[in-house]
């Protein structure tokens, strides 16, 4: 039987580190540096959720709004694929603010009902939080994720994509997805 501890192979590290330290380096993407961050929770492609399962860990003013909306209840609705609703973002999203411009009263309002946080008072809900609750229902998997805070052709698909793992991943893996893209100088409006 075959000793295999460090002092004995000559490696500072043990096997099961070094080895999952060399699959950490194998999950390089293609193309930007960007790197998968590590997989946490279940293994492979399914994207373990974090928080609650039915609304996302979003304000529940808005989620309201979200659920009761027109927009997501017909047009949204009908949607049923990954890639229809990207390009459903890519055709509708023009601000990623969770309100509409204008739809919201905040005259004479001061401090936290002022609507300083965003959620003071509510509005119309807007079409990238309805597409980010969408996106959601969809359970995306990792490579999906992936998929969208890499796409090219729109700085809000990308937006989406880092919002959606906000809301949905473990506050100790944010740092592991959003590494890669902190120099990230592409321009956007809210």
């Amino acid at each position: 039987m075959a000793n295999n501890s460090p002092a004995l192979t000559g490696n500072s590290q043990p096997q099961h580190q070094a080895a999952a330290a060399a699959a950490q380096q194998q999950q390089q993407c293609g193309g930007g540096g960007a790197t998968k961050p590590a997989v946490s929770g279940k293994q492979g492609n399914v994207l373990p959720l974090w928080g609650n399962e039915k609304t996302m860990n979003l304000n529940p003013m808005i989620l309201t709004n979200i659920l009761s909306s027109p927009y997501f209840k017909v047009q949204l609705y009908e949607l049923k694929t990954y890639h229809e609703v990207v390009d459903e973002i890519y055709f509708k999203v023009t601000h990623v603010e969770p309100w509409e411009k204008g739809s919201r009263k905040t005259a004479g309002q001061t401090g936290m009902c002022g609507g300083v946080r965003g959620v003071g008072t509510g509005g119309i809900v807007s079409t990238a939080f309805c597409l980010l609750y969408k996106l959601f229902t969809l359970k995306l998997t990792r490579k999906q994720v992936m998929g969208l805070i890499t796409h090219t052709d729109s700085p809000y698909i990308r937006a989406l994509g880092f919002m959606y793992i906000r809301y949905t991943q473990p506050p100790t893996d944010l740092w592991d997805w959003f590494e890669s893209f902190l120099d990230d100088e592409e321009f956007f409006t809210l």
